[in-house]
């Protein structure tokens, strides 16, 4: 119960008026990041427009992949690009499904386009699917986490391409969460769609970053090798605050759950709630009977967001971490374990904490055990540090961006 206490007493004082001083002994504080104006790739269509004019292309792409105001599909489709197709992710072209919600292949209404689902029966473009495309444009605003499955998706569009020897232009953008590296690595026996590598939780990379990588250290299966170009962004470095100027999906409203994410999205393998059916999702966790929190919340079905979440009608009490997120996570640049443990000591019935989904989520079962065992959170964090410095070796020699050490 001494991290619930701790928690609870760090973001009561961070809420009425923050000191750095009266918890300099339990944190790490680093200087804050970069104020500068970032042109994406997407908007720079002077370095890509020439490669693809006259070309059959294919596009995976969703709510994000904007340039200004305007849709990428609208702006090429008025520059009279060819689109064969629309290849739609987790949460659809449009960015209107629920998390794990099947996406079903469908005719976009306002284009025209056929939309081919790759978050359904298949994850990965079909010969047929790709039949007369000569160039894949993949734009996705990414926030930088293993289990943010965005990547696994472009994993499977690098192998397609490669296999088909069709060209894969990434149009890249910021990742919110690229100013550090934090977590265990995925170990192998745990892959799954929400980890596919054995990279850390936070990778610290940009999706064009991490494509180079997947080809250089020869993950794609069969060692597979995509023909890839990347269009950089400019103005930008692993050092830059970058605010998404479109919630990348639903259940991710605001930067506070871009900075918490990482770190909250642990408990969708327990029983507990971390807002899904509330309008802050990602900014509380808690549970019904949790007798430490300082909010009370409801979740409760919303379209297009979210069907049936944990603990729907119910009254639910859990920790508020709305300003927490926002104005001390992207500082605090790490995984941050106090709730996990602390709430795992508070839950009743501890034998159902830990669902099999949580160690798909951790990729490795290590994290469950040092957290039964008690482990304290310091030595937890110190258990990944071998692997992490052996990651950040790998990740070094595919970065595109001036890095944050």
């Amino acid at each position: 119960m001494k991290h619930l206490i701790f928690c609870s007493l760090l973001i009561s004082v961070f809420n009425s008026a923050f000191s750095q001083s009266s918890v300099q002994n339990q944190i790490i504080f680093h200087e804050s990041l970069k104020q500068q104006t970032v042109i994406t790739g997407a908007e720079q269509t002077g370095k890509y427009f020439p490669l693809i004019e006259g070309k059959t292309i294919a596009v995976v792409c969703n709510q994000t992949s904007i340039i200004g105001q305007s849709h990428l599909i609208d702006t090429l489709l008025a520059m009279g690009m060819k689109l064969k197709c629309v290849f739609a992710p987790e949460h659809g072209f449009r960015g209107e499904a629920g998390a794990g919600e099947t996406i079903k292949d469908a005719k976009d209404k306002r284009t025209g386009l056929p939309v081919v689902s790759l978050y359904g029966n298949k994850k990965k473009p079909t010969a047929q699917d790709l039949a007369g495309v000569q160039t894949v444009i993949f734009d996705i605003q990414d926030v930088g986490a293993r289990f943010y499955t965005y990547i696994s998706t472009m994993t499977y569009v690098m192998e397609a391409c490669a296999e088909h020897k069709i060209q894969l232009l990434i149009l890249d953008r910021p990742n919110p969460n690229g100013h550090y590296v934090d977590g265990p690595v995925l170990k192998k026996g745990f892959e799954s769609f929400v980890g596919l590598h054995p990279v850390p939780i936070v990778h610290g990379m940009t999706v064009g970053e991490y494509a180079h990588m997947l080809n250089g250290e020869g993950w794609l299966s069969n060692k597979l090798q995509c023909n890839l170009k990347v269009i950089t962004c400019r103005n930008y470095d692993h050092q830059t605050e970058y605010n998404l100027p479109v919630r990348p999906s639903p259940n991710l409203p605001n930067m506070s759950s871009i900075y918490l994410y990482p770190s909250l999205c642990l408990f969708e393998g327990t029983p507990l709630s971390i807002g899904r059916g509330t309008e802050f999702p990602f900014q509380v966790v808690g549970f019904p009977g949790f007798k430490d929190g300082d909010l009370e919340f409801t979740p409760v079905t919303i379209d297009g967001v979210v069907k049936n979440p944990p603990y729907e009608n119910r009254k639910c009490k859990g920790i508020d971490l709305r300003a927490f997120g926002e104005e001390y996570m992207k500082n605090f640049r790490g995984i941050y374990l106090y709730w996990l443990t602390g709430l795992y000591e508070a839950f009743p019935d501890k034998e159902k904490f830990f669902t099999p989904f949580f160690n798909k989520l951790a990729g490795t079962d290590e994290l469950m055990k040092q957290i039964k065992n008690k482990m304290p959170e310091e030595d937890i964090r110190q258990s990944w540090q071998k692997e992490l410095s052996q990651f950040k070796k790998i990740r070094s020699k595919y970065l595109l961006y001036d890095d944050f050490e």
